[in-house]
């Protein structure tokens, strides 16, 4: 690991924030009826890079980018702006740089406390995938509605299974999502009822940003893959077991994943995530050719999720995982999707698929917890969960944790409201 960098902002330096001078994450934020705009997280921070920007404080080549109420001019700039952009604000920001420091009017008017800050969805999202890549998950999952004994389908182990899901309802953490209405198959009638979801469920994942377009018909390998990726948020796949269960053969999921994802404000850069990337999971049988990685692609972000049903006074964890035991790494999911020519597009959202462990405090779904809603989990005041009822909020976090501080995600959080009638 690195050594820690100090900054003279001092809630960036207490070794718990999750936005340490060595994060940096991008975001979009507003201050009152305020256009929205490009800001950094610093401690309890938000930078206003647009206010850099027209002080001339921030790479040339950049010019103009953050005044945007999204990330993607900025980062279709590719990666040697990304970088200068970066190294810029970690200098900016070093306890021993008065440029920004000990320029009051400045500083002034480019910090702005974070609980004053609006936040919006990071990035245009053209196109959102799916993965399925924890094999835990996998199993748990095979077993309770297959072959316990054959849990995996045979292609489990051969590629990494993914699906095309609704750009247009990723909504950013904070917004709360309606219960959604579906078809529902119940084990003694015939036919399906129509109903609200009676098993809704979330699913603790992470998903990469696309940051570098590949062009159609030409695949990206395992080897320029991460230079393909801009950054990182924590995903919550919101599901609706019920109805999914009735629906998703013979082509999988549709309207019991399309009515909301929820992800985190800030996007943690693959630069900040660089110094904890990890050993790759042990596969076998050993991959095809295109998905062998000559690199580590595998990161150590410990994860955890929190329930807290409306009313109640304090959040219970549920989960505590880490995304390292996913089986398949970003890497090889991007070059399998773009294998077959499918080109990706800046600001992309791939999604790595439910993150579970092996243990049941670290399955990240009730579905696996709670066995299909047959063992309930108890929370802090009492109350029991088989899957989630109106008023409950779900919170998702991650970090990685360095040597004295911490390159964090923040938080993704939404709450349930009934059904539409």
């Amino acid at each position: 690991m690195t050594a820690p960098k100090t900054s003279w902002i001092a809630s960036a330096n207490d070794g718990q924030t999750h936005f340490s001078p060595q994060n940096l994450p991008y975001g979009i934020f507003s201050i009152g009826n305020g256009a929205p705009r490009v800001g950094v997280a610093i401690g309890d921070q938000v930078l206003d890079l647009s206010a850099l920007d027209d002080a001339g404080l921030l790479p040339a080549a950049a010019k103009g980018a953050f005044a945007a109420p999204n990330l993607n001019r900025f980062i279709a700039l590719g990666k040697p702006v990304w970088t200068e952009t970066r190294a810029a604000l970690t200098a900016l920001l070093s306890a021993d740089n008065q440029t920004l420091a000990g320029n009051g009017a400045l500083r002034d008017k480019a910090l702005v406390p974070m609980s004053a800050a609006t936040l919006h969805l990071p990035v245009d999202i053209p196109g959102y995938t799916d993965f399925y890549s924890s094999r835990e998950h996998a199993t748990n999952v095979g077993r309770m509605f297959r072959d316990p004994a054959n849990a995996l389908l045979p292609n489990w182990l051969e590629i990494p299974i993914g699906y095309n899901g609704r750009a247009s309802s990723v909504v950013v953490s904070g917004t709360s999502l309606r219960r959604p209405n579906g078809q529902i198959k119940l084990p003694d009638d015939a036919r399906p009822v129509f109903s609200p979801c009676r098993k809704l469920d979330y699913e603790l994942e992470m998903a990469f940003i696309v940051g570098k377009p590949s062009n159609l018909g030409e695949p990206v390998s395992t080897a320029d893959a991460p230079a393909h990726m801009f950054g990182m948020v924590i995903l919550n796949d919101w599901s609706a077991r019920d109805i999914q269960q009735w629906e998703y053969v013979p082509l999988g999921p549709f309207n019991s994943k399309g009515f909301g994802t929820s992800i985190s404000p800030w996007v943690v850069t693959m630069e900040a995530l660089d110094p904890f990337r990890s050993e790759n999971p042990a596969q076998s049988p050993e991959p095809l050719a295109y998905l062998q990685q000559p690199a580590r692609n595998a990161y150590d972000i410990d994860l955890e999720v929190a329930l807290q049903p409306q009313g109640a006074a304090t959040a219970t964890t549920v989960c505590r995982t880490n995304f390292k035991a996913m089986y398949w790494t970003m890497a090889q999911q991007l070059a399998h999707h773009t294998v077959s020519g499918c080109n990706v597009r800046v600001g992309d959202l791939m999604g790595s698929g439910t993150i579970s462990g092996t243990t049941p405090d670290s399955f990240g779904s009730l579905l696996e917890t709670t066995r299909n809603g047959a063992e309930r989990v108890t929370l802090a005041d009492g109350v029991t969960r088989g899957f989630l009822e109106d008023g409950d909020t779900v919170t998702m976090t991650g970090w990685c944790q360095g040597d004295g501080y911490r390159v964090g995600f923040g938080q993704v959080t939404g709450q349930i409201l009934p059904a539409p009638r």
